[in-house]
């Protein structure tokens, strides 16, 4: 390969698994995209693509080659920063993945003010409670609650998102305001419970024990395994919740949902920043990563 354009309109294939859409971004024609394509492939001796009427998909091969082809694209683009002004717009598309209640709730009402101080940039914005794979489906960063599993990628801690204890004025009305765990069961509380997987035991009401964190027992009517269902069933008076700060801020400020038990809040959940394990990351990866770290920082202890 001659220069590193084969590679870019490679890579920017795989992202938008469309020749077309490719063509479109890069600003160039249909035609020389699937020529560089083919000519890679002879290169290469090897079938990067699967092609069809209606869809395009890496192979296992072509999944090898975009996720070396990312690291390169982005090291080359950070050897050229190095030698641009300060004041370099920032160019291109960023792709990130986060729980949707942060999307929604928090980070979306203030990206405006940031792209339009970035008007050559572009978000792509994946929102969904279900762990991606970041190199596969291309993300340049992820926000992940809970521990990190997978020791391969590189993640930076944003610190502990705030849990809390709420329920709805209606349902307090009905069953009273608990100030102990005594109450709890006293007053005939009843709980939502969010579970990843029906017909597994659910963990119950969490609670701080000592040094630690305990469950304590209750029942609920509900299981959802969706975190737009809990906080709807909340609203809906069906039960107590337990949730995320950020999720249910504009519920509580608006009187929607009151906190409960605000002296015995659940285990706060490890945030993190995460990348695949690259040795560069491009300027405005690394502007969005810092960008972001502020914009939600007062939602983590």
């Amino acid at each position: 390969m001659q220069n590193l354009d084969a590679l870019l309109i490679f890579a920017r294939v795989a992202e938008m698994t469309s020749f077309t859409r490719a063509a479109e971004s890069l600003g160039i024609q249909k035609g020389r995209v699937s020529t560089v394509i083919r000519t890679l492939e002879r290169e290469l001796g090897a079938t990067l693509l699967h092609r069809t009427t209606r869809s395009v998909g890496l192979t296992e091969d072509g999944r090898a080659l975009y996720s070396r082809a990312r690291d390169l694209l982005a090291e080359v683009e950070e050897l050229q920063s190095m030698f641009a002004d300060n004041g370099a717009p920032l160019r291109g598309t960023v792709r990130v993945d986060m729980p949707t209640e942060l999307a929604r709730n928090v980070v979306v009402p203030e990206l405006p003010q940031w792209l339009a101080s970035h008007p050559e940039l572009q978000i792509e914005l994946s929102s969904t409670d279900r762990r991606v794979d970041l190199v596969q489906e291309g993300f340049d960063c992820v926000i992940r609650l809970g521990p990190i599993v997978d020791e391969t990628l590189v993640a930076r801690p944003l610190g502990k998102l705030r849990m809390i204890n709420a329920a709805s004025p209606r349902y307090l009305a009905r069953y009273g305001v608990p100030h102990t765990l005594d109450d709890l069961h006293r007053q005939g509380h009843q709980m939502v419970h969010y579970t990843r997987t029906f017909g597994v035991k659910v963990a119950g009401w969490e609670y701080p024990d000592g040094e630690g964190f305990a469950a304590l027992p209750l029942p609920g009517a509900m299981q959802v395994n969706n975190v737009q269902a809990y906080h709807a069933a909340g609203l809906a008076g069906i039960g107590l919740i337990q949730a995320g700060y950020p999720g249910l801020a504009q519920y509580i400020e608006s009187g929607a949902l009151v906190e409960v038990l605000p002296n015995l809040r659940p285990k706060p959940l490890d945030a993190w920043l995460v990348v695949a394990h690259r040795r560069n990351l491009s300027r405005r990866v690394r502007a969005f990563m810092n960008w972001i770290e502020k914009v939600l920082a007062p939602y983590f202890d």
